[in-house]
C-alpha cells in the first residue's frame, strides 16, 4: 500500500515525480512546479479522484522524485523518464509506425540523399517526415536531375571508383561522378547546400538560377545546354508543385490537428517552412489516463517535441485548444529554436481554414483506425471472448443491444435500440422509440419504458411461430444501457418484473470514465484498457447515442415546422399541407407575400391574411419557429 511520505521530506521546487509498482517498475510519470503541493493531491480521499488516477494510485507501492532548477527541466526529464520507463499508466503512442524520411548524409566525404525510415543517426539530416514513401522516392527521382549527387552504397561507390568506371546514373545524368573525379569537392558540396535549401522549402533561388541559365543558353545558341536546364527546371517545378503552399513564404509554423474520444486521441502535424508543407506527421495516443481537450493538447506537444523534429523548430505552433501551462511550452520551444516560439489557436483567415484541414485530416484518420479495428474479423471474435471473460457472461454476446435517451429540456423524449451482431452493426434491427409517459426531465423513467415496451413485444412474439414472429422475437446475450448504476438498477428491475432477470445478462456503460457496471456489484468491473472488448462497448454505445440524438433532431424538426403554421384560423390540416406543398416548404410560406396567398383560388382571402398576419406581424413566426426547423 502507498504511503504518503512526510511532507517536510518533498521538496517545495520544481521536479519530476514517479510512482512505483511492489515490483519497482515505474507505473506513473508526471512534472510538477512543486514537487510538494502536487504530490500532496494523490494523497486525497480516492473516492475524490478520477477513476484512473485513482487505479494508478492504488496500484502503486512508493513513489519517488528528481528535484531540478526550473519547469523547461522538469518538462524534458518527464519525457525521458517517460521514454526510458513506458509506464503503463502514463499517455502512450498506440502505433509505432515509422515514417519515411529524406535523409542527407551531410558528414561523409561525397554526401548521398536516400529515403529511410526508423531511428535517427548523427551525422545526417532529415527531411520530413512524409506521408507516403512513394511520394518522396518520386520527388528525391526528380531533383536528382538537378542535384545530381550519389544515391549508391558505400561499397557501390568504392568499386567503380577502383574500376575508374561511373556506373549509369551517371550517363544519364543523375549523378556528377564524383567516384571518378567528373567534379570536384567544393562544386559538390554546393550542390549539398543548394538541395538542402530545397528541401527546406527555399525553392525561389534554385528555380529562379536555373530559369536564368536556360535562357543564356538559349540567346548564346547553345539550344543543347538549354534543352537540358529546360528539362531541369520542369523537373524542379513538378517537385515543387508536392510541397504545397498554404502560407506567407516567410513563415515557419507546425499545425497540430486532434480528433479524440475518452480512450484514444488522434494526432495530425503539418510542418510549414517558409509557406510550404515540408512533413507531416500523424500518430495515435492511447490517453490511459482521463485528459482534458487542453491536456491532450499538451501530450500532443511532448510527442512531437520530444525529440527535435527534423525540419527543426518552427517560430509558431497552431493548435486547437491552448494546453495547461502554455507559457511552460513555450519556454521549452523557445529555448530549443533559440528564439521566441508562439502557441496560438487560430481564429480566422488562412490559418484558420490551414487548422481546420489538418483537423479534418486527424478525423479521417481516427475513422480508419477505428474502422480498421471493428471490421476485422480476428479482432471482432477477440472482442467478443474478451467481453465474455470479463462481465462473466455465460456465452460469448453475438448479438448485443444498446439502450440511450435522447431529449431537449424535458421535451422530445426519444429512446432508441442499437445492436450489433457478431461485433458489426445490424441498421436493420434498429428501433426507436418516441416516448408517452414520461412527464419532464426523468432519463430513468424513459429508460424504463423503453425497455418495458422492448421487451414485454419479445415475451408476446416468442410464443408464436417462428412464421409470425415479429421485428422484436430475439432476445440480446448482452443487454448494455448507456449511464451509470442508476440506469442499471432500471433495466434489472425491468427484467425481473418481466420474469427475465436469469435470462438476458445485463450491463451498463457510464459515458465519463468508461466504466462499465454489473448487478450487484458496487465497483465497476475493470475491462482492460486498450482491449478489442472494451473498444467494442464504446462503439456501440456511441452509435447508439448518435441514433438517438438523429431521431431526436427529426422530431424536434417536425415539431418546430407544424408550429409554425399551426393555431392559424381556417387553416386546417389539409389545407397546411397543400399550402406548404404548393410552395415548396414552411420558408417559402413564410417568404410569400400577401398578394401570393391571395393569388391562391382554394385560400379564402380571409385565411390568407390571418396566415400572412400570423407569420409577420412581429416577426415572431419567421425567427424562433424557423431557427427550429433548421436544428
Amino acid at each position: 500500500m502507498l504511503e504518503r511520505p512526510p511532507s517536510g521530506t518533498i521538496p517545495d521546487a520544481p521536479g519530476s515525480y514517479q510512482f512505483l509498482d511492489g515490483a519497482g517498475r515505474v507505473i506513473y510519470v508526471g512534472k510538477a512546479r512543486s514537487l510538494r503541493q502536487r504530490l500532496a493531491n494523490y494523497f486525497q480521499n480516492p473516492a475524490a479522484m478520477p477513476t484512473r488516477t485513482a487505479q494508478m494510485v492504488a496500484t502503486a507501492e512508493s513513489v519517488e522524485w528528481i528535484q531540478v532548477n526550473n519547469e523547461v527541466e522538469a518538462l524534458m526529464l518527464e519525457y525521458s523518464l517517460i521514454k526510458q520507463h513506458r509506464p503503463r499508466f502514463n499517455v502512450r503512442l498506440v502505433d509505432d509506425k515509422s515514417y519515411p524520411y529524406l535523409a542527407l548524409t551531410v558528414s561523409d566525404e561525397w554526401p548521398r540523399p536516400m529515403v529511410v525510415r526508423g531511428r535517427r543517426r548523427k551525422g545526417t539530416r532529415y527531411f520530413g517526415p512524409y506521408a507516403h514513401a512513394y511520394a518522396i522516392r518520386e520527388t528525391l527521382d526528380e531533383l536528382l536531375r538537378t542535384f545530381p549527387l550519389r544515391t549508391c552504397s558505400d561499397a557501390k561507390f568504392r568499386r567503380h571508383e577502383l574500376q575508374g568506371r561511373p556506373c549509369l546514373l551517371f550517363h544519364i545524368e543523375k549523378c556528377s561522378g564524383p567516384c571518378v573525379g567528373e567534379v570536384d569537392a567544393a562544386t559538390y558540396a554546393q550542390l549539398v547546400d543548394d538541395l538542402t535549401s530545397f528541401l527546406e522549402g527555399d525553392t525561389e533561388p534554385v528555380v529562379g538560377d536555373l530559369r536564368r541559365q536556360m535562357t543564356a543558353a538559349a540567346e548564346r545558341t547553345d539550344f543543347e545546354t538549354a534543352a537540358r536546364l529546360r528539362d531541369r527546371l520542369a523537373s524542379v517545378e513538378r517537385a515543387v508543385e508536392r510541397q504545397q503552399m498554404v502560407a506567407e513564404r516567410d513563415e515557419d509554423l507546425d499545425v497540430v490537428g486532434i480528433s479524440e474520444d475518452p480512450l484514444e486521441a488522434s494526432v495530425q502535424v503539418f510542418f510549414v517552412r517558409r509557406g510550404r508543407v515540408v512533413g507531416r506527421l500523424g500518430f495515435l495516443l492511447d490517453k490511459v489516463m482521463d485528459l482534458s481537450p487542453a491536456q491532450t493538447v499538451g501530450a500532443a506537444l511532448e510527442q512531437i517535441y520530444g525529440d527535435e523534429p527534423a525540419v527543426g523548430y518552427p517560430r509558431q505552433v497552431l493548435v486547437p485548444e491552448l494546453p495547461d501551462d502554455v507559457e511552460l511550452y513555450e519556454e521549452f520551444l523557445s529555448a530549443a529554436r533559440g528564439t521566441r516560439v508562439r502557441i496560438r489557436v487560430p481564429q480566422r483567415g488562412v490559418k484558420r481554414e490551414l487548422a481546420a484541414t489538418v483537423e479534418r485530416n486527424a478525423t479521417e484518420a481516427f475513422t480508419r483506425h477505428r474502422l480498421k479495428r471493428g471490421s476485422d474479423h480476428n479482432s471482432r471474435a477477440r472482442a467478443l471472448n474478451e467481453l465474455q471473460e470479463a462481465l462473466g457472461l455465460p456465452e460469448a454476446p453475438l448479438r448485443i443491444e444498446c439502450y440511450d435517451m435522447s431529449h431537449l429540456q424535458g421535451t422530445d423524449y426519444v429512446g432508441s435500440m442499437v445492436v450489433l451482431e457478431d461485433g458489426l452493426p445490424r441498421p436493420s434491427e434498429y428501433r426507436r422509440f418516441k416516448l408517452r409517459g414520461v412527464d419532464g426531465n426523468d432519463d430513468f423513467a424513459a429508460m424504463e419504458e423503453v425497455l418495458t415496451r422492448r421487451f414485454t413485444n419479445y415475451l408476446e412474439e416468442r410464443v408464436r411461430p417462428p412464421a409470425e414472429r415479429g421485428r422484436f422475437a430475439y432476445p440480446p446475450q448482452l443487454l448494455l444501457v448507456d449511464g451509470g448504476r442508476g440506469q442499471l438498477s432500471v433495466a434489472v428491475r425491468v427484467l425481473q418484473q418481466l420474469g427475465l432477470a436469469d435470462e438476458i445478462p445485463v450491463a451498463s456503460l457510464a459515458k465519463q470514465f468508461e466504466e462499465v457496471y454489473l448487478p450487484g456489484r458496487p465497483t465497476p468491473v475493470e475491462v482492460r484498457r486498450g482491449s478489442e472488448a472494451l473498444f467494442l462497448l464504446q462503439r456501440i454505445r456511441d452509435e447508439s447515442h448518435r441514433f438517438a440524438i438523429s431521431y431526436h433532431r427529426q422530431l424536434r424538426g417536425q415539431r418546430a415546422t407544424r408550429s409554425v403554421l399551426e393555431g392559424i384560423p381556417g387553416l386546417g390540416e389539409q389545407r397546411r399541407a397543400r399550402l406548404v406543398s404548393h410552395f415548396g416548404g414552411v420558408r417559402a410560406v413564410q417568404r410569400a407575400s400577401l398578394d401570393d396567398l391571395r393569388a391562391l383560388s382554394w385560400l379564402p382571402d380571409a385565411v390568407a391574411e390571418a396566415v400572412y398576419g400570423s407569420l409577420h406581424d412581429g416577426g415572431s413566426g419567421s425567427g424562433s419557429d424557423g431557427g427550429n426547423e433548421r436544428g
